[in-house]
C-alpha cells in the first residue's frame, strides 16, 4: 500500500492529499529514508512524521485497505 493512503486509511492523517503533501515537504521517513508518495509501506516498517516541532514514530502492525475508526488504531504502535 502507498504510504499516503497508509496514512489517511490508519487516521494518522485525515486526508489524502494533506500525507502526500507531508511525503512531498520530505517531512515522511520509512526505516530512516524519506519517503514520496508512491513508497510502499509493509508490516514492521517504522514510520517518522514530523509535524512542527513533534516527530511522531509508529511501527506498521497491519495493513487493510477500509478500516473502521475504531479498528484502524491496532494499523500501527506508537513507539
Amino acid at each position: 500500500m502507498r504510504i499516503d493512503k497508509y496514512l489517511k486509511v490508519s487516521r494518522i492523517i485525515k486526508r489524502r492529499t494533506v500525507a502526500n503533501e507531508a511525503c512531498e515537504q520530505e517531512r515522511v521517513k520509512i526505516n530512516g529514508k524519506v519517503a514520496k508518495p508512491g513508497t510502499e509501506v509493509k508490516i514492521g516498517d517504522k514510520i517518522e512524521i514530523q509535524f512542527g516541532n513533534n516527530n511522531t514514530k509508529i511501527e506498521v502492525t497491519s495493513i487493510a485497505e477500509h478500516v473502521s475508526k475504531v479498528d484502524s488504531k491496532e494499523m500501527y504502535n506508537l513507539l
